[in-house]
């Protein structure tokens, strides 16, 4: 096989892998234990590195996804015949080993493991920032620094809750099955997805302006949750769907060949996409039947009011800071604040909004975010204050992650600098 094969082999392998990689974790632990899911993952690690050199030798499979899944399984069924001969397990091993022999993968199968994985994910005696890691990094396969820029941490925090996760997996030996709580622990589920589909939509590792790959995956493990008939309460399950439908409608107009950000100001509203719209007004239109408030259902009415607003400075902005106020009582974060402030940039005024975000500094933890920088930067052009301009933008590149930001805010620090 040629080099440019082989790197097409690669590429193809990593794709299916990480569309791949949680749904395989999720059938594997049906068979081995929760407490066992840290061998789950090694086993579709394994599975990924034989992949990688089989195709790249060989050829890609007629169907890769069933390649996958008979590779993690009978690597699997070697690990439960060596467990077999501990007699402590022996009677439950035997009985695993041989419904995973004649198991059949099926979508519906794939689906059901899936919706148990998410809420053994987010078992009450975890922690809420290890649920969440544990979600992200078992269920989507995201990598420790991918996490940690989710959560504004550093990768050893990020670690250490996965262990915590992991230790608390294994102490509790938790069954494998959807909890008679379910609808109890949907909310974690929920802000999983949510921060999956932020990572997909402003990625923070790769100089790809989206990684639609974990955009459509945050958007289909929603489905799952929608589709499932143990959730009775889906009004918020509608609520983030729709917010997602509705950001992903602008996918293309915030995207230029060169591979740079077009920001929503500039962006041509005519490469909307509309049907995209469509799907998410109507999905928020069934989360308002269901009369379940929740900071997805504020968001999804935020984004749907640019979605149908005929351009950036028409758009209703009195509307949008009045659902900034009520999210921010339900919701109070750093982000929501600083989105808030552009909103009272344009209602109140730029000065205003400088002052609200100075005074978001002192008490939240947000001044270490490029983006804290970049908007007070661009508050401060707007009123002619080019020197604060200058200093803001500097300290936003000096605090970007990605080659995608950074090269944007270098083309507004040009943009600002005096000839």
């Amino acid at each position: 096989m040629n080099q440019s094969n082989k790197k097409y082999s690669r590429e193809l392998t990593e794709h299916f892998f990480r569309n791949e990689y949680g749904k395989i974790v999720s059938v594997i632990t049906k068979y081995i234990g929760t407490e066992n899911v840290e061998t789950a993952e090694d086993i579709v690690q394994e599975t990924l590195l034989k992949a990688v050199d089989y195709w790249q030798h060989n050829g890609i499979p007629k169907n890769p996804q069933a390649w996958l899944y008979t590779t993690a399984k009978n690597l699997t069924l070697n690990i439960l015949k060596r467990k077999k001969y501990q007699k402590k397990y022996e009677s439950e091993i035997e009985k695993n080993t041989l419904e995973l022999e004649t198991l059949h993968i099926s979508e519906e199968i794939i689906l059901d493991e899936q919706l148990k994985m998410m809420f053994v994910c987010c078992h009450p005696s975890i922690s809420e920032n290890s649920q969440i890691s544990l979600v992200l990094k078992i269920l989507c396969g995201f990598s420790i620094s991918e996490i940690s820029n989710a959560f504004f941490s550093a990768n050893e925090t990020i670690n250490k809750r996965l262990v915590r996760g992991r230790k608390q997996l294994r102490k509790n030996k938790i069954d494998f099955v959807l909890p008679q709580n379910i609808n109890e622990n949907l909310s974690i589920v929920l802000k999983t997805i949510y921060l999956l589909f932020n990572e997909g939509y402003s990625p923070s590792q790769k100089n790809e302006l989206i990684r639609y790959d974990l955009c459509l995956e945050a958007i289909r493990l929603c489905k799952i949750l929608i589709q499932s008939k143990a959730i009775e309460k889906k009004g918020k399950c509608y609520s983030l769907l729709a917010l997602m439908y509705l950001n992903a409608s602008r996918f293309e107009a915030r995207m230029k060949a060169s591979n740079t950000i077009i920001e929503m100001d500039k962006q041509d509203r005519n490469t909307w996409n509309q049907k995209l719209i469509n799907k998410g007004i109507h999905n928020l239109n069934k989360a308002i039947e269901e009369k379940e408030i929740s900071p997805y259902l504020i968001m999804a009415t935020i984004t749907a009011n640019h979605c149908i607003a005929p351009s950036f400075e028409k758009t209703n902005w009195e509307e949008i800071l009045s659902l900034y106020n009520n999210l921010i009582e339900l919701e109070d974060t750093p982000i929501a604040r600083l989105n808030r402030c552009v909103a009272v940039s344009k209602v109140k005024g730029n000065k205003k909004a400088i002052t609200e975000l100075k005074d978001l500094e002192l008490y939240m933890d947000i001044g270490k975010h490029h983006l804290f920088h970049s908007t007070l930067a661009e508050f401060y052009r707007l009123e002619n204050e080019t020197n604060n301009a200058i200093k803001h933008l500097k300290k936003a590149i000096s605090l970007s992650k990605n080659e995608r930001d950074t090269n944007l805010l270098r083309k507004k620090l040009i943009e600002v600098v005096p000839n």
